[in-house]
């Protein structure tokens, strides 16, 4: 075989499958995960303990989170719990070293979706990932559907979940509060138009239904009201604008 023949059987580099949350306290085992899964084409992303890992899962998109039970300040189950307040799709998946029946009936009944007993080898856990991936991500989807949360300065704003994180605290939106203000987020410190407002949202720009718009809007400043650094301005006769002041 000559070299050109050798180059055409070399399997091309591997794109970014999906972006993965790996909460382990063990750092030699969380080093040997994110060197493999990086390996094989995922980003991955390492958490020490439950508490950082909350705070890093609210302001990021992840495809899917992997969770060690036993952990400093917040265990596995208890994450996941709090991970289940404000989204119901994204999948976990417990790492642990306990296999008794009522520890696995607790981590599903605190919202993993597998559950994976150490030692593991590490083909196995590609195996759980994949099948669990083709299960939750659509093949359709785009890295722009996928971009389902916003920072919006103190806030955490999931479209998805239709939900406003600031701290601990999880205040629930309806659909249009929701798709209102992700157009806000997408046009954020650029002019929100009326018009492209009520069509995307409301379907058309009826004058009355635009006077509902603003009600709406009210809505959402009370939301985002313990952040004083935003604000929603009303262009007079245009539209709207998210200000965020550093």
């Amino acid at each position: 075989m000559n070299n050109n023949q050798k180059q055409k059987t070399l399997k091309a580099p591997q794109k970014k499958k999906a972006s993965i949350l790996l909460v382990e306290d063990d750092p030699n085992l969380s080093l040997v995960v994110q060197d493999y899964l990086e390996i094989i084409g995922y980003n991955t992303y390492i958490c020490k303990d439950g508490e950082e890992g909350y705070e890093e899962f609210i302001k990021e998109n992840y495809d899917l989170v992997i969770l060690d039970v036993m952990m400093p300040k917040k265990d596995g189950f208890t994450l996941a719990k709090d991970i289940r307040k404000t989204d119901t799709q994204t999948p976990i998946i417990f790492l642990t070293a306990k296999s008794l029946k009522e520890d696995r009936i607790r981590g599903f009944q605190s919202g993993c979706d597998d559950y994976i007993s150490k030692p593991f080898s590490t083909e196995e856990l590609s195996l759980r990932i994949e099948a669990i991936l083709r299960r939750c991500i659509p093949k359709s989807k785009t890295a722009k559907d996928l971009a389902q949360k916003f920072k919006i300065g103190d806030y955490v704003f999931d479209s998805r979940n239709m939900n406003l994180i600031i701290g601990e605290q999880v205040k629930n939106l309806t659909r249009k509060e929701s798709s209102l203000l992700k157009l806000l987020c997408e046009h954020k410190n650029n002019l929100l138009t009326r018009e492209k407002a009520l069509k995307v949202v409301w379907g058309n720009d009826d004058y009355f239904i635009g006077r509902s718009m603003d009600v709406f809007i009210t809505k959402l400043r009370k939301h985002l009201k313990d952040d004083p650094s935003i604000s929603i301005t009303n262009i007079h006769g245009t539209g709207f604008k998210l200000e965020i002041r550093d």
